[in-house]
């Protein structure tokens, strides 16, 4: 366990940069998770009009923007997933597979995940769904287990997880070549529905079938309400007040998690209030 932190960041976007520039403009001892990528949609865009000071701008180019930003600033991006997080009531647990991280305060930076639930994977999380595969691996062991990936970065997970369970199935969502162990066995189906009464039994994908006493949904970032539990989420988003503070004291949300619009400059601007009002929050229970 390190020390613990003032300000542990989720997300690398607009938002998450954003606030990690302030916490570190008020020398807070801070921690951002994301992905040196930064942000995919940010890549995606064609063009970019209205950031006030860039004008006619493609999305990479802005990012390249951002990137110079925070490097001549000495901003650190951690690249590790954050798989939940838990209030303790004057501090945040966040769990990343083998490993802990605590902090003070909380920002969710994580942007908006489109993708819809698979029908029944909210009714069995925590009878068999999980979306840590290393953390819940152990508790699978010499059982059949299931890895829906939307990105290549689950490869390493699968490998992991193949060494403790008697057999392991591996369901790409992306178009890279898959890179795993020869003892998985790989899936290309679109899954549908998980299937179980009490826990987890089946899989169910558009032309198959799987028996599995798990599935492991290892996507960019955990939905809000998995990620962090009692949090409030409204119509798919999280709720914030003003000073972008959640329902959980010492907790704040910034970006497109809040709610529309999505945009760059609203996330960013978001980003900062947040930090701001949690260095705030900090300094009043010195």
């Amino acid at each position: 366990m390190e020390e613990r932190y003032d300000i542990a960041i989720i997300g690398s976007g607009p938002a998450g940069l954003s606030a990690a520039i302030n916490a570190k403009i008020r020398n807070k001892k801070y921690i951002l998770f994301g992905t040196k990528n930064l942000s995919f949609k940010i890549k995606k865009a064609p063009k970019v009009n209205n950031y006030l000071g860039f004008y006619d701008i493609t999305g990479e180019e802005l990012g390249t923007k951002f990137k110079e930003h925070i490097e001549n600033m000495g901003v650190n991006i951690t690249e590790e997933r954050v798989n939940a997080v838990y209030a303790m009531g004057d501090y945040f647990t966040l769990m990343v597979n083998d490993k802990a991280y605590e902090s003070k305060t909380l920002i969710i930076a994580s942007g908006m995940e489109f993708s819809k639930p698979l029908k029944g994977e909210e009714e069995l999380i925590g009878k068999g769904v999980g979306y840590c595969a290393t953390c819940d691996a152990p508790l699978y062991k010499g059982k059949t287990a299931t890895i829906v990936a939307y990105t290549k970065e689950a490869e390493s997970d699968a490998n992991y997880v193949s060494e403790l369970v008697s057999k392991l199935y591996y369901v790409p969502l992306y178009r890279e070549t898959v890179e795993v162990n020869s003892n998985i066995q790989i899936i290309n189906d679109r899954p549908l529905e998980i299937l179980g009464d009490e826990k987890v039994e089946k899989l169910q994908l558009k032309n198959s079938e799987i028996s599995t006493d798990a599935v492991f949904i290892l996507k960019d970032s955990v939905a809000p309400a998995q990620l962090v539990p009692g949090l409030l989420v409204e119509d798919g988003h999280i709720k914030a007040d003003r000073k972008m503070l959640t329902n959980i004291e010492g907790c704040y949300a910034a970006g497109d998690c809040t709610g529309k619009p999505y945009q760059y400059l609203k996330s960013a601007g978001e980003g900062q209030v947040a930090a701001l009002n949690a260095i705030e929050y900090l300094d009043t229970r010195k």
